[in-house]
């Protein structure tokens, strides 16, 4: 078995989603320093340093794998650059063993990377009979709690809510029932098992639908195993609060509840059309979410899902 140290090492994968768009909608110069959150494959960074290498990047990440992969593409153009290992719910400590105050520009892109889907020997892909991890961390602890612990010890209406809140699975009774009457059996411990406990309590045709049947359930779990949603409020709000008075914050989100998260967000900070003007401490730039162009999705079809929103910092 590959260990993920090994796996760490493998050269990167990850196409970067609205790259462009999602820099220029930060408006930096040589003096910005820049707060990239989700460092993945290093393609935001990347592209930050290629466009002014004075400009003061603090990459984050809680998966040091990205760090391993992307560091070399960066360090050959003498990149302004410091790699963090963390979460980024906390980004303001981050910042701190940097003596940064403030920052001018902060990007999140959110979800897994392809390198992570790929690679990481996790379990997040479906398609590869790996164990039931789902951490986004490298070496989970004892401690970090699995997709396997969920499956295996958590009540069935509490799956069924899960699935179906983070997955928005229709047949989410159904998946948890069947978990439960598996687990009885033997314990469920690898992608495949699961794989085949959601084949057997889906419709037929439900089955050979346009999306595979496991994707909303293993997208739950993975929400579930890192608290993805929580760690993005409190990601967005920590980042606001550091971010310097005309800087700017762009998120990418790739379904509807992160997107969700992030819209409510920006619409309390930028005021909503009946919020008043007076409570506005915000603009939101992009009134309507950027979408990845077509060649884009042609070239990635992971982009088709994507939506970047911007928001400035005014008062």
């Amino acid at each position: 078995m590959t260990s993920h140290t090994d796996r760490g090492e493998k050269e990167s994968i990850h196409k970067t989603v609205l790259l462009n768009e999602t820099i220029d909608g930060l408006n930096l110069n040589s003096k910005s320093v820049v707060l990239d959150c989700t460092f993945g494959g290093g393609g935001h960074s990347l592209e930050v340093c290629k466009r002014n290498k004075d400009t003061k990047i603090i990459a984050i990440d809680q998966d040091e794998g990205a760090f391993k992969k992307a560091k070399s593409k960066l360090k050959d153009l003498n990149c302004n650059i410091s790699y963090i290992n963390t979460n980024f719910k906390d980004l303001k400590n981050a910042l701190e063993k940097e003596n940064v105050k403030e920052v001018d520009g902060i990007i999140f892109d959110l979800g897994l990377s392809s390198d992570q889907l790929e690679n990481s020997g996790r379990g997040f892909s479906f398609m590869r009979n790996e164990p039931l991890l789902m951490t986004m961390k490298e070496n989970p602890s004892r401690e970090d709690i699995t997709a396997s612990d969920i499956v295996n010890t958590w009540e069935e209406k509490n799956l069924a809510d899960i699935i179906y809140g983070y997955g928005e699975e229709r047949y989410s009774r159904r998946i948890a029932k069947a978990i439960v009457d598996a687990r009885k059996k033997s314990k469920i411990e690898s992608t495949f098992d699961l794989v085949r406990i959601i084949e057997s309590s889906v419709p037929r045709a439900y089955r050979s639908g346009k999306i595979h049947f496991a994707t909303r359930t293993f997208q739950a779990l993975r929400i579930a195993v890192n608290d993805e949603l929580g760690v993005l409020q409190l990601g967005l709000q920590s980042g606001f609060e550091k971010l310097r008075i005309g800087g700017r914050m762009s998120v990418i989100s790739f379904h509807s509840l992160e997107d969700r998260i992030t819209k409510k967000f920006y619409s309390a900070k930028g005021g909503s059309a009946s919020g008043g003007k007076e409570n506005r401490v915000a603009k939101i730039i992009t009134k309507k979410p950027i979408r990845a162009s077509l060649e884009e999705v042609k070239n990635n079809p992971r982009s088709r899902s994507a939506k970047l929103r911007v928001l400035e910092k005014t008062a």
